[in-house]
């Protein structure tokens, strides 16, 4: 790979690699933009195959980052660290010390947090290293789970979905999907039960797939069998990609909006969407809930205002949706254009300050 041939093209500030022979520490962290603020994103540790594809998607997900702090309105950049590694047999506390005092290091241009294949427990070993640390539990002050604020959003997602999809403020009888039943999912369906909804739900685990039929009366349905179901809403909260060439023929329903990240296997899916009359909700507008709630860890958490803000994405899809419509795009591209305009107008601001911040500095030296 060019490394700085892809930077250019992905528009990333900086990536650093970072190695302790002492702890069998190997990661990186890249940061996308900070025009907005210091980067915030999640480490994530993974059986990476090789570097390249560690590389690959540390600059993938820290520029999903980015777009996600902008779309949310949140005074934040984007950036991602990945941590090479087997994150059932590999962690110890010296490695997840040893990456904290390399997030130190970066002066706080680089905010972690968890992710996938990190816990609570490994931020609170960060911590010991470096304030630049989000996602801690609630006895040290941080916000624990952000699973409910997540699911929270996504929730108010879908009613503004429903809201400008088939005109309706209510939720009673909606049949949704929901492919994926972790935390966040299992918290979308309790949130939906409330409201009357009727729920379809798919999981490997048999055992969470119970669990939702108990609490919430779903109807339980083979991983296959998800992407076909004559719905109204498809929730995929499991794994990225499952809009792609096998699935996107076989949609009945009216709506895909979910927690899953890149839902689209390509940006292009989402013109495909938009052909078919399904509407989509932009996964990192939906899903940003989990970033709305550790960012408030910044400020001195507040679970009320996590919740509060979270409501918020229910008038940042309709933005997006009206934009879609006025200039006939896909949400998925009007999404892109909303978080980009922010991005630029905040710095062209900044640019406008920059020389007298300068020279005030320079009397003053």
């Amino acid at each position: 790979m060019e490394l700085f041939s892809e930077l250019n093209e992905r528009g990333h500030e900086q990536v650093s690699f970072f190695h302790d022979s002492h702890s069998g520490l190997k990661g990186l962290v890249a940061i996308h933009n900070t025009v907005l603020g210091p980067a915030l994103g999640g480490c994530r540790m993974w059986h990476y195959k090789n570097e390249t594809e560690a590389l690959v998607d540390v600059l993938r997900l820290s520029k999903g980052m980015t777009y996600k702090a902008a779309i949310a309105g949140l005074n934040l950049g984007g950036g991602k660290a990945v941590i090479i590694g087997n994150s059932k047999s590999d962690k110890t506390e010296s490695l997840f010390r040893s990456f904290g005092r390399f997030v130190e290091g970066l002066g706080g241009r680089y905010i972690t947090a968890e992710d996938v294949g990190t816990s609570i427990r490994d931020m609170e070993h960060v911590r010991m290293e470096t304030d630049y640390v989000t996602g801690i539990s609630q006895a040290l002050g941080g916000s624990g789970d952000p699973s409910p604020v997540t699911a929270y959003g996504v929730f108010t997602g879908i009613k503004a979905c429903v809201m400008e999809h088939l005109n309706s403020t209510s939720l009673d009888g909606l049949k949704v999907s929901i492919q994926g039943l972790g935390h966040v999912g299992m918290y979308l369906c309790e949130n939906l039960h409330k409201e009357g909804a009727e729920l379809f739900v798919t999981d490997i685990d048999q055992t969470l797939m119970g669990q939702a039929v108990e609490n919430f009366g779903a109807t339980p349905v083979e991983p296959e069998s998800i992407y076909d179901l004559d719905v109204d809403v498809y929730a995929p909260c499991a794994l990225g990609a499952t809009v792609n060439p096998d699935t996107v023929d076989k949609f009945k329903c009216s709506i895909i909006a979910g927690a899953a990240n890149n839902q689209l296997i390509e940006n292009d899916f989402g013109v495909e969407l938009k052909k078919r009359n399904i509407l989509y909700a932009p996964d990192y507008a939906i899903n940003a809930g989990g970033l709305i709630n550790v960012s408030n860890e910044l400020e001195g958490y507040n679970r009320e205002r996590a919740f509060s803000q979270a409501e918020g994405i229910y008038d940042t899809l309709m933005e997006i949706f009206r934009r879609s419509n006025k200039e006939d795009i896909s949400t998925n591209k009007a999404s892109d254009l909303q978080a980009e305009d922010r991005i630029r107008k905040i710095g062209e601001l900044k640019s406008f300050y920059l020389p007298y911040k300068k020279s005030f500095k320079i009397r003053n030296a």
